[in-house]
């Protein structure tokens, strides 16, 4: 794999297979971009229609020897396929070729695994390409299907592919238990977070639409930014001031991507359940994009697997500066909600905008009441503190407890309902019945 080789990047053939290659320019050059990513130097792109696959090579033999000739002629250790290749078809090609060869899927998991920089990222790349390997074990070596326990192999009378197996398999469960204390504990931030009623918003996006970038000008960080596919691997959390509502907790994710590896959705599930547990997600996207709706709808997909699709989104129009006419900063549905925001992460153009949107849209479910508790209530005083609701306390001139809050409507709902409370003197009024009530006693005493 590419991390374990020298960093000067091995010269690479790539070889894409599609329905159309001749109209699938953004995706050979994502693919390219890929490559180079990884720590490649592509020399050539050899490009196949998929009409033509076959069961053996996944291209046909003319193509094969094709690919055979570029590497001859440019001195390749390696050729990259943009496809998902099946062990045999890997094997046989290497076979065919004399040559390393790695499909889209080992090629992003190389990627991975030289862009991971904590633990749990280490952790999590690592059982990603345990899957990946574990069917990949056998690649022609005729030595790993001999059987020890026979004279002088005194031992377990099984092949060196079992063991292998067995031994990626032991790695596999001890990985997959450091990731479950790592997500336990993960857990046990978000629920302290919960209590403290502080919401998570969430970037997320196809990768390389600037997230980081937008997270570094929002929360003054120094995050890793680079302009290239993956740059950011590890969620960052920072707390984040949000003027008209108070503190959030913003969360910069893992990029998306066309086809994005199974293993790899599965291994970073406890990264994403930061996007899956918040309240709203900003998806960023790169209006400077051609393809930008065709990007939104892969990023709707992988959001659709980890069970996020249904959250709250707000479109974020990233890079906006490049753009000759950005057009209006805010943009609204036929309802007056917010929908859409164009900002520029590089010059900071939409940003109060935005913060002002993200106010609006987590606000809309927050109520701000002011409660009047007498004596007898100090239970329900006791809830609202631990909850962290109370904004400001004072008391009256007959003792009882003046108290301004701010918490989730679905709280406040649940609260009243265990003191036993009607709790619609407070809430948002939608009915003339319910306006009079409130005006006759806008600050009920409970």
């Amino acid at each position: 794999m590419f991390f374990e080789r020298p960093e000067t990047g091995e010269v690479a053939i790539l070889v894409h297979v599609g329905a159309d290659p001749a109209h699938e320019e953004a995706e050979l050059r994502e693919f390219e971009e890929l490559a180079l990513s990884a720590g490649a130097s592509p020399a050539a792109l050899i490009t196949a229609s998929s009409r033509q696959a076959t069961p053996r090579f996944l291209v046909g033999s003319g193509k094969v020897e094709e690919i055979a000739a570029a590497i001859a002629l440019h001195g390749a250790a390696l050729v990259l396929f943009n496809n998902t290749l099946s062990p045999s078809q890997e094997r046989n090609l290497e076979k065919e070729l004399k040559c390393r060869v790695l499909d889209r899927t080992g090629l992003i998991l190389d990627i991975f695994a030289q862009r991971a920089r904590s633990h749990e990222g280490k952790l999590q790349v690592e059982l990603a390409q345990l899957k990946h390997a574990s069917t990949r074990l056998v690649r022609g070596w005729t030595h790993l299907d001999r059987q020890k326990g026979g004279i002088g192999l005194r031992g377990a009378g099984e092949t060196q592919l079992e063991i292998d197996q067995r031994l990626i398999s032991v790695r596999m469960g001890q990985v997959r238990k450091s990731l479950e204390k790592v997500r336990s504990q993960r857990g046990q931030g978000r629920r302290a977070r919960q209590r403290a009623e502080i919401p998570t918003v969430s970037l997320v996006g196809y990768t390389n639409a600037g997230k980081s970038s937008l997270f570094n000008r929002l929360c003054g960080e120094q995050t890793y930014v680079a302009n290239q596919l993956f740059a950011t691997l590890d969620s960052t959390l920072r707390k984040l001031t949000v003027p008209g509502f108070g503190p959030i907790i913003l969360a910069d994710t893992v990029g998306f991507i066309r086809n994005l590896p199974h293993q790899l959705v599965d291994a970073f599930r406890a990264t994403l359940e930061e996007t899956v547990e918040a309240r709203l997600l900003l998806h960023v996207v790169d209006c400077n994009n051609d393809e930008r709706q065709l990007l939104i709808e892969e990023v709707v997909k992988v959001l659709a697997e980890i069970g996020a699709d249904k959250h709250p989104t707000l479109l974020v129009f990233n890079k906006a500066d490049l753009l000759a006419e950005p057009g209006t900063v805010v943009e609204r549905d036929a309802a007056g909600k917010p929908w859409r925001v164009w900002v520029s992460a590089h010059t900071g153009a939409g940003l109060p905008e935005l913060l002002s949107v993200i106010a609006e849209l987590l606000g809309s479910d927050t109520l701000a009441p002011t409660l009047t508790l007498g004596p007898a209530q100090g239970r329900l005083r006791a809830r609202l503190y631990e909850l962290d609701s109370v904004m400001e306390e004072t008391n009256d001139e007959q003792g009882n407890s003046v108290l301004r809050l701010r918490l989730p409507r679905a709280d406040f709902m649940r609260l009243m309902a265990e003191a036993g409370v009607d709790p619609r003197p407070w809430l948002p009024q939608n009915t003339e019945n319910a306006a009079e009530s409130s005006a006759a006693e806008p600050n009920p005493t409970v």
